[in-house]
This record gives structure tokens, sequence and C-alpha cells, in this order.
């Protein structure tokens, strides 16, 4: 089972390593779906690279975000950056990067990204015969769902970490609303503004309505291993020490190893808006309505506030440094001085203590106070201390070279030195040459095993043995970083892409096509209701260049409808190119309020008998339907099209 850890900067990739991690997901600087993550410049992504060829952890690099008509060259000299350089995988969202990367680099491993919103049976098998090696399934998935996958593709769920409330690649709200795509990395969070619901224009209830919990399934891993290949920890936004201790925590559970109760408390004071086991152990209890943030782990009460001091008495531990925040208030402070009864200065309080702290927040009533910061668990992370081990032989017999090997599973390096003499004094004994063979110090390598075989009575200089051991130790390094494929690249003009060389099995038709979106949803197998049996896919299928259109088209599709992301004027220009390929039909929608969040469930507990509406704190007014499975919410704002600079479409305006 493989553990998949986060990594938003170089500080999160060490923790990572250091703390278990099987395999690490980070992201460029471009095409990622955190685009506001420190992220990776290339350099630092060769470099991850190598790291982890070195220390035996998968690198995967996100790309899934959608790739405009315009950013596609760009978007394939980065996975060709990255493909030469042996990154072990390649997250990717876009349908048409998809076929195109697949057929452009035949031995890349591409993993279809939770964005590609792969939640069917018939798509995910498409994609598994099309050459995707691995989906993200969707957070929005049950066990049950997943158990009836039964096709060989590897499967990876999220086990930890912060959740949407809409179906991945399924959410506008954030373009809608300010221009900024989720689809293309740059979600503003709007689930997370304090919204108001209205029921026939009365207000029924109000606060974060669609702000969900953490999810935490680590009391669950057992129920998940059988059906899946990788447990996914989100976190590219969070700290460092997050990240470390978040690995840890699951690291220990997969080792079957003791968690302690400071450690389940260390959990909740990480960052904590609730816990819940999410879609997939169908949790009914996934919102927090009373705050979108960290609350951390409650501590303590307050017990008497003075214009100058607080006085708090704990339930547990609080350490100079540590972060803390009244809830009630919700004002926070670092703690810098920290005060027992009779005004000393302390480094710690204990449990069942008072102290006393400076009220330099103004917090004017009693409250209760909770953990927001372990000082404790912010630890340094610019070293790697995880070891790698390896195998050691050494033959030292009188009269020949004194060879030794290190090797690394199927990797090995060899190096030869002088001609070994008898002893004339003091022989070197086996416990000497291996304590002196091992001492690997500050290398990113532990002796697993040393095999030795030497005759009696000879002499070894010990510094001649520490010349090899250095030697080989950075050809080993050496030989790592670089134990990948050759890759293999097809050059072709991208305006002459051959799709009929495209291998799938003969796996020409799609069958999800016959699902209804009211049923069934999925980018791969999305049509327009009542267009008869022509499959048209819809706009949730994303479609942002003419390479997702044309194979598409090549793979049945009758229509296409284009991303309501894009401009008129890019959508102009889609629809040229596409029509220079294809005769493929496209739709475009226009006058009409668009679904900007599709949500499992009745997440909102309405009726379909009633009208309703969202709104949210500039008072905007959001429709929303329940159709008996899903929740969906509709745009403010009509789609407001110039008609006359786009050619070649079929505008739909009925809503």
């Amino acid at each position: 089972m493989e553990l998949l850890a986060p990594a938003g900067n170089k500080e999160s990739l060490i923790a990572a390593i250091n703390s278990g991690a099987d395999a690490i997901y980070l992201s460029g600087k471009k095409f990622g779906a955190r685009a506001y993550a420190l992220n990776f410049s290339n350099e630092e992504l060769k470099e991850a690279i190598r790291i982890g060829k070195i220390y035996g952890v998968k690198i995967y690099v996100t790309m899934n975000t959608l790739v405009k008509e315009n950013e596609v060259e760009e978007f394939l000299d980065q996975v060709e950056f990255l493909y030469v350089n042996g990154v072990d995988a390649i997250l990717m969202q876009d349908f048409g990067m998809i076929c195109l990367c697949l057929k452009k680099f035949p031995n890349l491993e591409i993993h279809a990204s939770t964005q590609a919103h792969n939640v069917s049976r018939e798509g995910i098998d498409f994609l598994y015969k099309l050459g995707v090696k691995r989906v993200v399934l969707p957070r929005e998935m049950s066990l049950e769902e997943i158990k009836q996958i039964e096709t060989p593709v590897e499967k990876e769920v999220f086990v930890h970490g912060a959740l949407c409330v809409s179906y991945s690649g399924r959410c506008l709200m954030s373009q809608v609303l300010g221009g900024r795509s989720g689809n293309r990395g740059e979600c503003a969070g709007c689930c997370r503004f304090p919204w108001k619901l209205y029921k026939n224009d009365k207000l029924i209830n109000e606060g974060y309505l669609l702000s969900m919990k953490e999810l935490n399934l680590s009391e669950d891993v057992r129920r998940l291993t059988p059906y899946v290949d990788s447990l996914k920890i989100e976190g590219r936004m969070k700290s460092p020490s997050y990240v470390s201790f978040i690995t840890n925590y699951y690291r220990k559970i997969l080792n079957k190893e003791e968690i302690t109760e400071i450690e389940k408390e260390n959990l909740q004071s990480l960052f904590y808006r609730g816990f819940t086991k999410g879609h997939l152990l169908a949790s009914k209890d996934l919102i927090n309505k009373t705050s979108p943030n960290h609350i951390g782990l409650p501590i303590g009460k307050v017990l008497e506030v003075t214009d100058d001091k607080i006085i708090i008495l704990l339930d547990k531990e609080l350490n100079q440094e540590d972060g803390i925040r009244f809830l009630e208030s919700g004002k926070g402070m670092i703690v810098n001085y920290l005060y027992d009864m009779k005004g000393k200065l302390i480094s710690k309080g204990n449990a069942k203590q008072k102290i006393m702290l400076d009220n330099k927040i103004g917090l004017t009533s009693l409250d209760t106070v909770s953990l927001t910061t372990n000082h404790k668990l912010m630890t340094s992370f610019d070293t790697i201390t995880r070891k790698v081990p390896i195998h050691i032989k050494v033959t030292a017999k009188k009269n020949k070279p004194l060879k030794v090997i290190f090797s690394k599973d199927d990797v090995e390096v060899k190096e030869q030195g002088n001609i070994v003499e008898q002893a004339r004094n003091a022989a070197v004994t086996k416990e000497r040459l291996i304590s002196q063979v091992e001492k690997l110090g500050n290398t990113p390598f532990s002796s697993k095993n040393i095999e030795v075989e030497m005759d009696d009575d000879i002499f070894i200089p010990m510094t001649e043995i520490n010349i090899i051991r250095r030697t080989l130790t950075e050809r080993l390094i050496g030989k790592l970083r670089m134990t990948f494929k050759e890759p293999v690249i097809n050059r072709f003009n991208l305006d002459y892409v051959d799709v009929d060389s495209i291998d799938i099995n003969n796996y020409k038709e799609i069958p999800a096509c016959q699902f209804n979106i009211k049923e069934r949803c999925g980018i791969i197998h999305e049509i327009i209701d009542g267009r008869g049996k022509d499959f048209v896919a819809a706009s949730s299928c994303n479609i942002t260049n003419h390479y997702t259109a044309y194979f598409l088209a090549y793979y049945g599709y009758k229509g296409v409808t284009l991303s309501t992301e894009l401009t008129d004027n890019e959508l102009n220009t889609l629809a040229r190119k596409i029509k220079e390929k294809t005769s493929i039909t496209l739709f475009v929608e226009n006058n009409i309020n668009n679904e900007v969040m599709t949500i499992k469930g009745n997440i909102l507990e309405i009726d379909n008998t009633n009208s309703y509406y969202l709104e949210d704190p500039k008072k905007r007014k959001f429709k929303v339907k329940y159709d008996g499975r899903l929740t969906h919410i509709y745009s403010p704002y009509k789609i407001d099209r110039n008609e006359k600079v786009i050619d070649n479409v079929e505008f739909i305006s009925n809503n």
C-alpha cells in the first residue's frame, strides 16, 4: 500500500521523506491545481526527482489544470522536461492533453486527476484501456462505489485533509464570482463564505453552510486497503510540520504501530475544522456551519479577564510560543509570555493549572481556549534524516585486490583497491573492517547487511577503506539519481495528429455515453439532455482546447459543448480550430444561469417542491435545486455572449 504525501515547497518535501512517505505529489509553477502554493521551479523539480530516486520515493507532478489553446505547446514542453528527467508520473485533468501525451510520450506514466471526475466504472475502464495507469478517485465516491470498479487500473483515494463541497472538476463558483478558475488552480474558496438559505423568500438557515469538515479516515484505513492502491494526504498549502506529522501518523497506522492519545490530540491541534469520514464512508456529518477556519484543540477555559491579564484554567498542556484561539470571540495570539498565578514567568502550564497571559488582544469576555499552533511540532525541516538500507560486500584475499560492492536492489557499484598484503604486525579483524566500512555518517545510506570474505592475518590501511567508502557512496548516489527508463518521444507536427495510431485495444466506443447526466456524470461521458441519440459532451467536460474535442469526436461523440470559462474571443478561436480538424457539432451556452456547483446528496436539507436560493455576503442570489440525488447551485448571472464574434457554433439558450 502506497502512502502518498503532499509537498508545496522543498521543506515539505523533506518532511514527507523523513516521515515515511512512499510517494510525494507536488507541482511546478504552472498547470498545478494549487497555484497559490510556493510550488517548485524547474530546477527544484529536477532536484526533487533526483532526491526521490535516491531515497526510493516516487515523485508525481500535478499538471491537472485545464489547458487553453494558446498553452498547449508550453504544456507539452513542460511534460517533456519532466519526462526526460525521470518523473515517476504526471497527474492530468484535461482529456485532450491526456490523449496527446499518451501518443507523444509512450513510456510516460499518467494518472487521471480527481479533477477528471472519475466516478463511473465505464469511464475509468475507458481511461485504463486508453493507457492511463492510475485514477485519483473523487472524494465524493463511496466505498461501495469503489468496490464496483472492477478494472486493473490503480486507484488512489484521499484519506486526510480538506474537502471540496462540489464534485471534483465541477465547481465554477470561483470563476463566476471572481474570475479565479478552480479548474485552473486559482480557487478563491467561495464554499468557505457565510451563506444564507432562503425557502420561498423566507430565511431558514445561515452560517458556513457549504464549508466541509476535514476528512479523517485514520481509523478506517483497513477498510480501504483491499480496494485501493494508494492513500493520499491532502495538503500542498499546509506547513511542513503538518506534512511531517500527518504522514508519520498514517505511516504508523500502516505499520500497525500504536497511536497514542497525545498523537490524536496533536492531529487536532495541527488543523481542525471538525473531522468527518466524508462521502467515502457515507457520513452525514459533513459541514461545520459555525466556522470555516482551523478550530484547534480545546485546552481550557477563561476564568477571568482584566484590561491587563487573562486568567485561564487549563485542561491540557500549554507551552510558551504556542498559538491559541478564543473560540467564541475568534481572537487569537501567540503565547510569548506565560505566568503562574504569582506572576512568575514560566515556560509551560500543565493540565488543571491556572495560568495568566497578557491581554494584548482586547479580550473582554469569558471564553473557550483552543490550541491552534503546537510549537513542539514546528521543528526544522532542512535536512533529510531518512536512511536507505544498502547491502555491502567486502572481499579481502591475500595477494589480490581489495574489492568492495555497494548495492541497493538491482543498482550496484563496485570499487577495487590495492593488493591485500599479509600483516607484518597486528592483523585487521573482521569486526574492525565492518566497523570502518559501515561508517556512512551523513550519507543517505545505512548498512542493511554486510557480507565479508577475508583471509586471516591480513593488513588493510583504514585510510584506503575510507577512500573506497566515500567513492562508492558518491557513485551509488549518482547511479540512483539516474535510475529511470530511457524516455521515448514521438515527434510529430501538432497540427496533424494521427489519432488512428493510438492503440486502445479496439475500444473506440464509449459505453458510458448511455448514461443521462442526471443519473451518472463523468468527464468522458456526459451528455446534454434531450438531444436524441447523438452523444454530446456537456460543458462540464471542460473543453478548452481543440485536442479534447478532436479526440472525443474520434471516440464517437457527435457534438461537444465548449467550456463556459472561455472568453468570447477564446471561444471563437477554439471553434475555428476545431472545425479545421473535424465536422463535430459545437455548442456554446448563452443566456442561461449555468450550474456553478454540483453537490452529492442533500447537503442543504431541502426538498424538490419549494423554491430555494442561497445568498452570499454581497447579497447575490443563487438558485438551488435538489433532484433526489444531487444538489445543484446555479449562477446569479446569465451568461452573456457576443454571438456576433463567435462562429461555427450552435447556442444553447434554454435553462
